[in-house]
């Protein structure tokens, strides 16, 4: 069976913003009363609707206003990304290229907005590269739910078994997982637990390690 088709993670796999997410949900929590671990962070990672919610009030109670919460974080956030820019993963700019050569479609699968994917992906000069760009906002479910999977593979009118998914999070992984994706891990912030690994096609270090899967 070939890979025709590979849908990428934005924040952690493409581009180095999870490390931010594992700064300012801690931050914006702190304004609003509250301590986050290193721990309870890293369990957010690309974590979607209804989940990321839900996570939240398990940790600190049902009194918690995510909507306010995720708004400063995003604030924060932004404003520090504004400041310092955004960087590239590594071996993202080889893969892409090496794609758009050999003729094998891209797409972006992201819990993030459509906005911000758009002014991230726009401002990296990377937009082009790719045929469809799916939010979580577009879907039911977020990650892990194999919703954000399962649509882009009908947008990109391709089976689940003919894509790659390439992740860096658990979440990530367990949603391209249940949609039927074969799923490549790029680990970023963590590596995978063993169970976790069992899942996976493949794991590398960097994004352009794939070229040798395809």
């Amino acid at each position: 069976m070939r890979i025709d088709t590979v849908i990428f993670d934005m924040d952690g796999t493409l581009i180095d913003t999870e490390k931010y997410y594992r700064i300012f949900w801690p931050m914006a929590l702190r304004e609003f009363g509250y301590e986050m671990t290193d721990e309870q962070a890293l369990s957010m990672r690309s974590l979607g609707r209804p989940f990321a919610p839900a996570r939240l009030r398990e940790m600190f109670g049902p009194r918690l206003d995510y909507h306010a919460v995720r708004e400063r974080r995003k604030a924060l956030m932004e404003e520090r990304l504004d400041r310092e820019g955004i960087e590239l993963k590594p071996g993202a700019l080889e893969l892409l290229n090496w794609l758009k050569r050999q003729g094998i479609r891209s797409a972006v699968a992201t819990a993030t907005d459509l906005q911000r994917t758009e002014k991230y992906l726009g401002g990296l000069e990377i937009r082009d590269y790719f045929d469809q760009v799916i939010s979580a906002a577009m879907v039911k479910e977020g990650k892990p739910s194999p919703d954000i999977y399962l649509y882009a593979c009908e947008q990109l009118g391709r089976r689940p078994r003919d894509c790659m998914a390439v992740e860096d999070s658990p979440n990530g992984v367990l949603s391209a997982c249940r949609a039927g994706c074969r799923v490549v891990m790029v680990p970023d912030q963590t590596d995978p637990e063993p169970e976790l690994e069992k899942l996976l096609y493949a794991k590398v270090k960097r994004l352009d390690d794939i070229m040798g899967l395809l």
